[in-house]
């Protein structure tokens, strides 16, 4: 095959153009403006619950603001979810706070609610208070047993930071993923189910729980005519022009989020014959993932192959695949970390790809890829 096939390439709609013009032309280039807060009401619109949005730079900024007014900070511990990507829990860092790691669940591959208990218990019993926060995350567009894990913070009445940067349009039980906590945190960098081209948001309770947030956005600058600060802040709000990207965006998000089901189906269907392959479903009803990407585990012992040789062989042939997150607990930075595991997610780390499913992915590159992965395996 003469082209690459990329895990999810961004998309756009053509329309990004009419409104980044419009940014141009009316000298609103700086990170407020119209776009900015149309995307805010597109958003807040998308995903419902009476939830405000405010857009920022990056996801990872969303997580470190979130923290910021639950009150986290030095000498305070945040329970995280170890099978993730590192921005979920550097912000936690950020403030002098500590990371504590709790593994996954075999339904969803997402924080074990179980476990999640017995790290809550343990981390009072052995530092006299609870947990500041609980730090979920939508892993791969999969939501998490968000129903169990709100049940038992709100039991140790512990705030819940839900990490969606994943799961745009994901919905447990009819819900969209990132209402469900506190907070919830989106992102739109380049390979996510929408882009503008770096960016994110923090999904908040109220209209007072948005204009705190955009205070701290913006440098946490007091209403003074001349600069006053009484708080530390940051500058980490979305440009105008990402905006008006992020508003030709939604335009086709619905139609990215259809394709990724559709392509997953198609991996469903082509793998369900394939003996030691194993693709990620929705566990039950409840669950609706995006799937941002598909996923598969590959059993050494019945396909012959590892997932690393599968890697490869599809490199070579011109498929761009990427192992599962390595886990937080494994990280030499988290090195001495707490972490209450129960091998789940180093098991995954071991035998897992993630594999293309973006806008740009066709019927027929799905079959061109379901062939060179079985042509890997030795069964």
């Amino acid at each position: 095959m003469d082209k690459r096939i990329y895990l999810c390439l961004a998309h756009m709609s053509g329309k990004e153009q009419a409104f980044i013009k419009e940014a141009f032309d009316t000298n609103w280039v700086v990170p407020l403006g119209p776009n900015v807060n149309a995307f805010e009401d597109e958003l807040k619109h998308f995903v419902g619950q009476d939830k405000e949005v405010v857009a920022l730079s990056a996801g990872t900024a969303a997580i470190h603001l979130g923290l910021i007014q639950l009150g986290v900070g030095a000498g305070d511990e945040v329970i995280c979810q170890s099978f993730t990507f590192c921005a979920s829990a550097n912000p936690v860092a950020y403030q002098g706070a500590k990371p504590v790691f709790v593994d996954s669940e075999e339904d969803t591959w997402n924080m074990d609610p179980v476990l999640l208990e017995e790290a809550i218990k343990d981390r009072i019993l052995k530092t006299g208070k609870k947990p500041k926060a609980i730090l979920p995350v939508h892993l791969y567009g999969m939501p998490a047993r968000i129903d169990e894990i709100c049940a038992i913070a709100a039991k140790y009445d512990i705030p819940v930071l839900e990490d969606a940067a994943e799961a745009l349009g994901s919905e447990f039980n009819g819900r969209k993923c990132g209402t469900f906590g506190t907070f919830g945190v989106l992102s739109f960098n380049g390979n996510k189910m929408i882009t503008t081209s770096g960016g994110g948001a923090l999904i908040v309770p109220d209209e007072s729980t948005k204009k705190q947030t955009m205070f701290y956005a913006t440098q946490a600058r007091e209403p003074f005519p001349h600069y006053q600060h009484e708080k530390i802040g940051y500058n980490y709000r979305m440009s105008n022009i990402c905006a008006g990207i992020g508003r030709g965006q939604m335009t086709v998000l619905d139609e990215h989020i259809a394709h990724h089901r559709h392509v997953h189906a198609l991996y469903e269907n082509a793998f369900e014959s394939v003996d030691g392959i194993t693709l990620k479903s929705n566990p039950d009803g409840r669950f609706n993932a995006n799937y941002w990407l598909s996923t598969i585990l590959i059993d050494p012992v019945k396909t012959g192959t590892t997932y690393d040789e599968v890697r490869r062989k599809l490199d070579e042939q011109g498929i761009e695949t990427r192992p599962l997150w390595k886990p937080m607990h494994l990280q030499p930075v988290y090195a001495t970390n707490p972490c209450y595991v129960n091998g789940v997610s180093e098991r995954l780390f071991n035998m897992g790809l993630c594999i293309p499913a973006g806008p740009w992915v066709t019927d027929e590159d799905v079959a061109y890829i379901v062939e060179q992965i079985k042509a890997c395996c030795k069964g």
